[in-house]
């Protein structure tokens, strides 16, 4: 077997996960705003860029279904409220 603990890592190898730790992650109000921009379709280039770049995936999903469950429950009161100012 060949020991590749001791072979020094070339720098430029280094410099992605460098820049990437150095990034601060995203916001609350940050993941929030792209989050309803992604509902309504108008996300900028620069803003996708920025979310792919210091944000997490896992934290986006959770941020989308927690988004579609509060707006299925918000039409759900919707309906019920113009259906009972109806009869």
């Amino acid at each position: 077997m060949i020991n590749n603990a001791n072979k020094p890592v070339p720098e430029k190898a280094q410099e992605p996960a460098q820049e990437q730790n150095e990034l601060p992650p995203l916001t609350l109000l940050q993941m929030l705003g792209s989050t309803l921009a992604a509902a309504f379709g108008v996300q900028s280039q620069a803003r996708r860029e920025r979310d792919f770049a210091r944000g997490k995936a896992s934290h986006f999903i959770l941020m989308g279904i927690g988004f579609t469950a509060i707006f299925v429950l918000v039409m759900v009161l919707v309906v019920r409220l113009v259906l009972s100012q109806l009869t």
